[in-house]
């Protein structure tokens, strides 16, 4: 692919969408790259990445007990289903990033912070409980 190479310090999405537009272009790949297909391809690219967790149980973040070699395929097999994520974007017209910010931002409303946990103690020297609404405002979590 024109312009890879490996060691670049900063990768953002419109640097991937261009290299695999570039990539595409380049072997005429482009009449292939439909919606359609693309979503196919990026659903056994998941198959794929699935196939890697498929008998191993509950895995450990970090995978400190993996060997260097399965987490290589795992980089590579994520990085497969990120690519093909970024070359659906850019055919279907979405800009990933803006529609990512937008998908935050809509879930932190739906699914808002609880609310902080007041730890309530006996009253001490420093504060005390002057009637019965300070107990209960002490009470809530």
């Amino acid at each position: 692919m024109t312009g890879v190479s490996e060691g670049d310090d900063i990768v953002t999405l419109k640097l991937l969408k261009q290299k695999m537009h570039d990539f595409a272009q380049e072997r005429d790949w482009e009449r292939y790259h439909s919606p359609r297909n693309l979503l196919l391809a990026l659903v056994g690219e998941v198959g794929e990445l699935s196939e890697i967790f498929q008998w191993k149980g509950e895995v450990a973040k970090g995978l400190g007990d993996w060997k260097e070699e399965e987490k290589v395929h795992l980089g590579e097999e994520l990085s497969d289903v990120l690519l093909y994520l970024v070359r659906l974007s850019d055919i279907c017209g979405v800009d990933l990033g803006q529609a990512a910010l937008r998908k935050i931002r809509l879930n932190a409303i739906k699914y808002p912070p609880p609310p902080p946990v007041v730890s309530v103690s006996q009253p001490n020297a420093d504060h005390h409980a002057s009637s019965l609404q300070d107990v209960l405002y002490l009470g809530q979590a």
